[in-house]
């Protein structure tokens, strides 16, 4: 059975040179602050719980803030520099997430 979950999108810069784990940490508490009153967020915590972190370019990174619903996380080791986006839960993604790398150390 192929059942849909609600799920946390976080992209991370792949020009990030260092501080990725941090920064998705960051990202997915900062995401469940922002949204965590939401109807989305409560399924999903209770439900789901489930994230996915990609690597993205910056070219990337840039256009998925076209999309709604998320948290820009800076860190402050590069001088506030913004490195990761983490997006409310939801069941649909637009095609370009879905075809982001996963994040590997």
């Amino acid at each position: 059975m192929n059942e849909k979950h609600l799920k946390m999108y976080i992209l991370i810069k792949k020009s990030l040179p260092s501080h990725k784990i941090v920064a998705a940490a960051h990202a997915s508490v900062m995401c469940y602050m922002k949204y965590q009153d939401t109807p989305e967020m409560k399924e999903w915590l209770n439900k789901s719980f489930r994230k996915v972190v990609c690597e993205v370019t910056d070219q990337e990174f840039e256009a998925a803030k076209c999309e709604s619903d998320y948290v820009i996380v800076t860190e402050s080791f590069f001088k506030n520099a913004e490195v990761a986006l983490a997006f409310k839960p939801r069941m649909d993604w637009p095609k370009e997430f879905k075809s982001y790398p996963l994040l590997k150390l």
